[in-house]
C-alpha cells in the first residue's frame, strides 16, 4: 500500500467524538460482561442526596468505582459503611462524562453470605426431602393454653415484645423462660438443647422460639440442622418468630406455624381475652334469649294444659259411673250373645235331623257289592296267574339260552354284530361264537354260501 492510499484511506474513515467513543465502549463492556458477583471491601462509602450510593471496592491490588442507583437501594436491608466486606451484584460499564469503568450494583450482601445461602439450600432440600416440612407432620395449636414457653435470649428485644404482647392479650396465661444465647458460635446447639428441655419437661401447651431481625449471618443459628431436627422431635406446638417479615430460616419451615415477627408469634399463640369476653358475652346473651324463650313455651304449654284439667274427684266420680255404664253393657251383651247361640244350635240340630236321609238299606246293598266286588277280584287274580304262567313257559321256550342248549350258536363280528348270513362272514379275520357254555374266538378261511 502506497503512502498516497493510506493517506486516502485516513481521511476516509469515520471521525468519532469522545462521548460516541466513551458509549461504544460502554456497550462493549455491558455485552461483554454479564451480571456478575464481585467481592471486596468499601471505601469512599457516600450517600447522595439523590438516594444513590457511592464508594469505591477493592481488595488488596486493586480497586473500581461503584455506584448503586436509589431504586436499588430502597430495597437493600443493609447498614453498609467503610470498612465492609462485602459481594455486590454488578454489571460492568463505563461512565461516558468522565470515560472511568465502574460497576452498576443491583444487589448487596456482606461477604460469605453466598455460601451460607448455598448452605441454607443444601438444608432445606435435605430436610425436605426428610418430609419434616410436610403439612400433616405439623401439630394443631391448643385453643386455650394455659401455660407458654419462649425460647429466646434474656436480653433479647424480641423477648420484651412477645411478654408484652401476652401480659396486654392474655395475662392470665404463665410464661416460662428458656434461656440461650441466639447469635455467635455455639448458639445453634444451645437452642437445640433448651427446645429439647422445653419437650422433656412439657410443662407448656405451646412452644415460641423467638429472636430479632439481623442480616442473614445473626440469622444463621435457626438454619442449623440440630435445631431444625430439635423442632421436628419436639412434643409441643412450635411457632417460629424469627426475624421481620421478610427473614425466612430453617426454623420456619419446620415449625407447626410460622410467624411474621416475634410480636406476631404471641398473637398466633393465644386470643385476646377481650376477643374471648366479647365472644362470651355474646353467647350469654344468646343463651339468656333462648332460655327466656323455652320459658315462655312452657308457660304456655301449662296455661293451656290447665284449661283442660279437672279436679280429681270429678274427673273419678265421671269415671265411675262411665265405667258401671259398660259393666252393664257388657254383661247384657254377654248374655245375649249366649242366648242368640243357644237358639241357633238348636235351630241348626233341627234341620240337620230332618234332612238326614235313612241309610239302612243303602249300607245293606253296598255290603253285598263288596262281597261281589272281592269274589270277581279273586278270580280275576287266579285267571291272571294262570296266563303269566303260560307266558313264562313260552317264554323260556323263546329264550336263546335253550336255543343253545340243543345245540345252536351265535356268531358275532368284532364289533360285535350278530352275523345271519355267510356272506357277512369277514374273511381271514376272528369271529366270536357263543354256544351254550362259554364263547370261541375262530377265524374265517374261506366262505362257500349255497346256491339255491
Amino acid at each position: 500500500m502506497t503512502s498516497d492510499t493510506a493517506e486516502q484511506n485516513t481521511t476516509t474513515a469515520p471521525i468519532l467524538t469522545v462521548s460516541a467513543l466513551n458509549q461504544s465502549v460502554s456497550r462493549l463492556l455491558e455485552k461483554s460482561f454479564a451480571l456478575t458477583w464481585i467481592a471486596g471491601e468499601v471505601s469512599n462509602f457516600t450517600r447522595a442526596a439523590s438516594g444513590h450510593w457511592y464508594f469505591t471496592l477493592k481488595d488488596d491490588n486493586a480497586q473500581v468505582r461503584a455506584v448503586m442507583f436509589r431504586g436499588r437501594t430502597q430495597t437493600v436491608g443493609l447498614d453498609i459503611k467503610n470498612g465492609d466486606r462485602i459481594e455486590a451484584r454488578a454489571t460492568v460499564t463505563l461512565y461516558p462524562a468522565r470515560g472511568d469503568y465502574q460497576l452498576n450494583v443491583e444487589a448487596i450482601r456482606h461477604a460469605g453470605v453466598g455460601n451460607l445461602f448455598e448452605a441454607f439450600l443444601r438444608l432445606k432440600e435435605k430436610l425436605s426431602k426428610e418430609r419434616l416440612f410436610d403439612t400433616d407432620k405439623k401439630q394443631p395449636l391448643p385453643a386455650f393454653p394455659k401455660t407458654i414457653g419462649i425460647v429466646t435470649s434474656q436480653q433479647a428485644a424480641a423477648l420484651r415484645d412477645v411478654l408484652t404482647t401476652l401480659s396486654r392479650r392474655t395475662p392470665h396465661i404463665r410464661i416460662i423462660l428458656y434461656p440461650t444465647p441466639v447469635q455467635g458460635e455455639g448458639a445453634g446447639e444451645k437452642i437445640a438443647q433448651a427446645i429439647q428441655t422445653a419437650s422433656a419437661r412439657a410443662e407448656t401447651d405451646i412452644l415460641i422460639v423467638c429472636r430479632g431481625g439481623g442480616s442473614m449471618e445473626d440469622l444463621w443459628n435457626f438454619n442449623e440442622e440440630i435445631v431444625a431436627r430439635a423442632i421436628a422431635a419436639c412434643t409441643i406446638p412450635v411457632i417460629s418468630g424469627v426475624g421481620h417479615e421478610t427473614d425466612t430460616t430453617i426454623t420456619d419451615f419446620v415449625a407447626d406455624l410460622r410467624a411474621p415477627t416475634p410480636t406476631g408469634a404471641a398473637e398466633m399463640a393465644t386470643r385476646s381475652r377481650a376477643d374471648w369476653m366479647s365472644a362470651l358475652q355474646t353467647l350469654a346473651e344468646d343463651l339468656q334469649y333462648a332460655m327466656e324463650r323455652m320459658m315462655a313455651n312452657t308457660r304456655q304449654n301449662v296455661d293451656m294444659a290447665s284449661r283442660r284439667l279437672i279436679s280429681p274427684a270429678s274427673y273419678t266420680r265421671r269415671e265411675k259411673i262411665r265405667l258401671d255404664a259398660m259393666g252393664d253393657q257388657l254383661s247384657n251383651a254377654r248374655k245375649r250373645i249366649v242366648t242368640d247361640a243357644k237358639n241357633q244350635l238348636a235351630h241348626l240340630q233341627t234341620r240337620l235331623k230332618n234332612r238326614l236321609p235313612d241309610t239302612t238299606a243303602h249300607h245293606t246293598r253296598l255290603q253285598t257289592i263288596r262281597h261281589q266286588m272281592t269274589s270277581l277280584v279273586t278270580a280275576s287274580m287266579a285267571n291272571h296267574r294262570q296266563q303269566m304262567a303260560s307266558l313264562q313257559a313260552q317264554l323260556e321256550l323263546l329264550s336263546p339260552e335253550r336255543t343253545l342248549e340243543r345245540g345252536y350258536a351265535i356268531i358275532t363280528n368284532r364289533k360285535g354284530r350278530v352275523i345271519r348270513s355267510p356272506l357277512e362272514l369277514p374273511i381271514k379275520e376272528n369271529v366270536t361264537i357263543r354256544l351254550a357254555q362259554g364263547r370261541a374266538q375262530v377265524g374265517i378261511a374261506s366262505v362257500q354260501p349255497e346256491i339255491g
